[in-house]
């Protein structure tokens, strides 16, 4: 039968009870964007991922390939993202090659919507697809129990209001490459600077119809470490030395033996 197997739900809670407890699954926390603009579309997300009040990691890049015209942006748990892009990307690379054509956006929103709905929800990976391929510029959204959206601007994640709230009052029709990048980045800060579980720097990845994708990793890092205002090294000699002894551990001991005998 298609779906998890819950075989082992017994045995897991039992060994979870004689043992510390089960490992807990890191949420990204997370705003993610898509926008369409003049002649393509771009996806930008930001960097921090969070296991439940904690940083664990301040530059987790949530940007995934899924081919070189196609990339997706992650929200939900770190691991699920992670793998399901990668299980689809496998999928649309041999697809690609078994049909002789490049592939198309909405195959890969497909098979990711028929993966995650066959899983339930217990995937927790919420994705915005984008792309191009021959049929021009695609943005699509798909949750983590298979539903699917369609847009000219989306937005996911804990900060997606936030970013939505930009994007509803400054995108339009017709926008450059380079208003689309700034429209894009503005979006995911508004979502770092009102969102404990977003933060960090701005990832943006543009796919413009004939070319490859262009990542841009880090475009902006908003949350540059501050120097400190004083040094608190202290010169050697700074601290007065009033006793010193010298403690022998190793007791050597020599003994002459006669090997002529």
């Amino acid at each position: 039968m298609a779906g998890l197997s819950f075989d082992n739900f017994q045995r897991n809670q039992f060994l979870a009870s004689k043992s510390q407890g089960q490992p807990k699954a890191t949420s990204t926390g997370t705003t993610i964007v898509g926008l369409k603009f003049d002649g393509g579309v771009l996806i930008a997300a930001d960097t921090r991922s969070t296991q439940g009040p904690i940083v664990a990691d301040k530059n987790c890049a949530k940007l995934h390939r899924i081919a070189p015209r196609i990339w997706c942006a992650g929200a939900g748990t770190a691991a699920d993202t992670e793998a399901v892009t990668q299980l689809i990307g496998s999928n649309i690379e041999l697809h690609s090659l078994s049909t002789g054509r490049q592939p198309r956006v909405v195959t890969t929103l497909q098979m990711l919507k028929q993966h995650l709905f066959k899983y339930q929800g217990h995937l927790g990976a919420y994705l915005i697809v984008a792309g191009v391929d021959p049929t021009g510029a695609h943005l699509m959204s798909v949750q983590a129990h298979g539903s699917t959206d369609v847009g000219f601007y989306l937005s996911l994640g804990s900060g997606s209001l936030a970013a939505m709230a930009v994007l509803e009052s400054q995108w339009r029709e017709g926008l450059s490459r380079e208003e689309a990048i700034e429209l894009a980045a503005d979006a995911i800060e508004a979502g770092i600077w009102n969102d404990l579980g977003s933060g960090s720097n701005v990832d943006v990845c543009v796919m413009e119809v004939g070319k490859d994708a262009a990542y841009m990793r880090n475009y902006r890092t908003p949350n540059v470490r501050e120097p400190k205002q004083q040094s608190y090294k202290f010169a050697r000699g700074t601290t007065a030395v009033l006793k010193e002894s010298i403690i022998n551990v190793c007791d050597v001991e020599e003994q002459e033996v006669d090997v002529s005998a």
